[in-house]
């Protein structure tokens, strides 16, 4: 049987069946064209929406694209899509079938197709028998995003503004409890302002000593004064201290709350839309002449074999292959 895999033996077996191979071929590129038609395979209309990701920090190592491309991914937006455009129904599955939920997740990442493009964007695509519906879906896909990620956004905004309303309600209380030790110390001492009192005193107390030169001086006040800065004039400036402090840094904790509470009241969007999607007015599936194109040649493929088969048994063709 060697004899027909030369190249002679090989063409004069083509020339021999010519007439049988060309009603084969043409056969099978008829029934290609007819079983590809919407009879038989339901077209399919593709819509595509290309965006980059925007108002979004990245986890980890992760792009912002890879970051946008998970959550695309993610099954809450899937099982969002297949309730609002009733796919259970849309797809003809069965509910009451088996394996009814890998049926359909099948069928829904069979048609819907998202992945990142060289240039860092995310495309969307779409394909339906429905051309307004697939271009539904994919814009519905990015409101779904965005949503998702506000929701997101909002969650953590909210433990953030949780925590800031903590310390600044720590930072309060802490001001509060300075303010009234000062209050204590000018009302018990009276020690007000360190630095103008301590001038004061050295002067009344120097007057004290050296005469009063007309001055009217209470020596006891000043004497009483001068101990109570003393004993409490370093509590003084601490809490003082303390009280600047404290009061600064509650400033920016305010600051850092209000940021916080506007980014959670705003309404962003999280994807720059590149492209659109919009209804096709041509089918993307079936290809019909790649179908009609494999059919002819998988049944000149098939014959030939058959052709071999059938003159590799023929006592008078094969001897004539021998001679």
């Amino acid at each position: 049987m060697d004899n027909y895999f030369n190249n002679t033996s090989f063409v004069n077996l083509i020339l021999k069946w010519r007439l049988h191979l060309a009603v084969i071929i043409v056969a099978a590129a008829l029934a290609g064209t007819i079983f590809s038609g919407s009879a038989f395979i339901t077209p399919l209309y593709k819509s595509e929406a290309v965006a980059y990701p925007a108002n979004i920090n990245s986890y980890s190592d992760e792009s912002e694209t890879e970051q946008m491309l998970q959550i695309l991914q993610s099954q809450d937006i899937t099982d969002s899509m297949i309730e609002k455009f009733q796919l259970v129904q849309h797809y003809e599955i069965d509910p009451t079938y088996k394996y009814f939920k890998t049926a359909l997740l099948a069928e829904y990442h069979q048609n819907i197709k998202i992945s990142k493009t060289p240039y860092e964007a995310i495309s969307i695509s779409v394909k339906d028998k429905d051309p307004e519906k697939a271009a539904a879906m994919a814009m519905e896909i990015l409101k779904l995003y965005d949503h998702k990620v506000a929701s997101m956004h909002k969650s953590k905004s909210g433990e953030v503004i949780q925590m800031y309303e903590m310390q600044l309600s720590a930072k309060k209380a802490l001001i509060d409890s300075l303010q009234n030790r000062l209050y204590e110390m000018g009302n018990d001492y009276g020690l007000i302002d360190y630095s103008v009192q301590s001038q004061e005193i050295m002067k009344g107390y120097l007057r004290t000593i050296y005469g009063n030169n007309g001055g009217n001086i209470n020596t006891k006040g000043v004497l009483e004064l001068k101990s109570n800065i003393e004993k409490h004039g370093g509590e003084l400036l601490t809490v003082t201290e303390m009280l600047q402090h404290e009061a600064r840094t509650f400033v920016e904790i305010k600051l850092d709350l209000e940021q916080a509470q506007r980014f959670n009241r705003s309404k962003l969007t999280y994807s720059n839309i590149i492209s659109k999607p919009y209804p096709s007015d041509k089918k993307a599936y079936p290809v019909r002449w790649i179908i009609v194109a494999f059919s002819a040649l998988g049944a000149f493929l098939l014959a030939i074999l058959v052709i071999f088969v059938i003159d590799a048994r023929n006592p008078a063709a094969q001897k004539k292959q021998n001679i």
